[in-house]
Formats: C-alpha cells, sequence, structure tokens
C-alpha cells in the first residue's frame, strides 16, 4: 500500500505536508513510502508494523528526530545509509526487521557505527562505552548505489591519475569518515586548502592517508562528538598497554629462564 498525500494529511490532521512534524502509521501495511521527500519538516515519525523495505525516501527528512521502523521488511543494513544525513536523529527502532539478523551484539554495534550520533536503540539508551566500542567493533555499512560520495567529480583528472592522486586518496579517506558519522562531503578545492604542505608531500602509507583525515575531520566536530572520539582513543591506548604489558613480562619470563 502507498502512503499518500490524503492520508498523511487525514492522520495528521494538517492541510498541507510542510506543516506535519508528527506522524503516525502503525500498522498500515505500507510499503511505499515515497511521499516522505516532500515532508521535510517530519521531526517524529512512526511505521512499525508495515512492509516497508526502503529508506530512500527519508533521506531528506533533516529535522527528524525519532523514527519507529519496528516490524517491517528492511532487508540489510545498507538501509541505514539513507539515515546517515539525518544529523537530528536521535531515537530509532528498528528491532524485528530482516536486517537485526541472529547476533543482536553484533546488529547494536553495528548500526550505532554507522549512526552514532543516536541516543537510544530499540528502546534501549546507548551508552559512550558503547558507541566507543562499536566505532571499534562494529561492521562497516555499504554504501547503496549511486550515493552521493561516488557521485563526487574527478576534477577534471583522467581515472587512472585521480586514482594514485595522494590528494584523492586522502579526500576519500576523510569523506568516508564524515559520511559514517552523517556529515556532509568536502569538495576537493576545500579539501585541498585545509590539507597542510608536508600532508601533501608525504602521503606513501594508508595509516598516514587515515590519520591526516581524522585530524581534518576533529575540526567539524562539537563537544558531544569530540568526547565520543576521546573515549575511544583511550579505550584503543588501554589496548596497547595491555599488549605492551604482556610483551614485557614474556620477555621477563625468557630472561628468567635463561639465568636459571
Amino acid at each position: 500500500m502507498k502512503l499518500t498525500r490524503k492520508l498523511v494529511l487525514a492522520k495528521a490532521k494538517a492541510s498541507d505536508l510542510e506543516s506535519v512534524k508528527k506522524l503516525n502509521c502503525w500498522g498500515c501495511n505500507l510499503t511505499d513510502i515515497s511521499i516522505f521527500s516532500q515532508m521535510p519538516s517530519i521531526e517524529v515519525l512512526t511505521l512499525s508494523v508495515n512492509n516497508i523495505s526502503s529508506l530512500s525516501a527519508l533521506v531528506g527528512c533533516l529535522s527528524l528526530s525519532e523514527l519507529y521502523l519496528r516490524r517491517n521488511m528492511i532487508p540489510t543494513l545498507s538501509e541505514l545509509c539513507h539515515l546517515r544525513p539525518l544529523t537530528r536523529l536521535r531515537v530509532l527502532w528498528l528491532a524485528e526487521n530482516p536486517c537485526c539478523g541472529t547476533d543482536p551484539s553484533r546488529y547494536r554495534l553495528t548500526v550505532l557505527r554507522c549512526l552514532p550520533r543516536l541516543q537510544k536503540l530499540d528502546n534501549q539508551v546507548v551508552t559512550e562505552e558503547e558507541l566507543a566500542l562499536a566505532l571499534m567493533e562494529g561492521d562497516e555499512v555499504s554504501t547503496p548505489t549511486g550515493n552521493i560520495h561516488n557521485q563526487l567529480p574527478n576534477n577534471g583528472l583522467p581515472d587512472a591519475e585521480t586514482e594514485n592522486d595522494p590528494l584523492n586518496y586522502n579526500m576519500e579517506e576523510t569523506n568516508k569518515i564524515r559520511e559514517e558519522l552523517g556529515m556532509k562531503p568536502l569538495s576537493r578545492d576545500k579539501f585541498s586548502s585545509l590539507s597542510s604542505p608536508s600532508t601533501m608531500e608525504k602521503p606513501t602509507m594508508k595509516k598516514t592517508h587515515i590519520l591526516d583525515a581524522v585530524l581534518l575531520l576533529l575540526r567539524d566536530l562539537d563537544e558531544e562528538e569530540l568526547h565520543v572520539v576521546h573515549t575511544a582513543t583511550q579505550n584503543r591506548l588501554q589496548t596497547y598497554t595491555l599488549d605492551s604489558g604482556d610483551g614485557q613480562r614474556s620477555s621477563s619470563q625468557k630472561t628468567a629462564e635463561i639465568q636459571h
């Protein structure tokens, strides 16, 4: 069933689509929700218990803060890529969809990695520790075909040249991370102006590229997002500290064995 303008206005008791802020379409047997491409002001949306399989129509609902999608037919978590631009989205209920799979922990970490601004997922509060873990261990969600990242221009350079161009590689790494956080991609001109000369001279290793991308990204993060990065960094450093400690103990044990 297609959600029509007439049905939306009747349920919301509104005179036009642009004025609709909240809408409840629970259990309406919906399959087509393309109408939401005309509803950029929607803030709270209930679509649970339907037959929805695509979230592409929601990509322009930039005011959306709460989205309820429990018990639909969403096939894969790649559909969440359509929600990345929704920077105000804080509550998502996605449980009981085919995309949830059979591993609840992996599913949750993957969703949070894709949408790190969420404060509540499936009626459970998202903790800072959980979000930090998701950024490190959650699976990377593949972006559907035709996304904006794949449509970035090559600035007139041949494909072979842009493939090996250090600036292009760094820009792709940066925009990949920005996309995961629901941020707009940087243009090539803007990226070039933000990159330091030293960055452009010695981009010889992939880790260097990723570090440069992360450092550029930090400039656009707010206090809350920086705190998440800080927590994730501390957890990562603790892992290295533990590994280093184990290595030192192992060396000491070997030394003691030789002495005896």
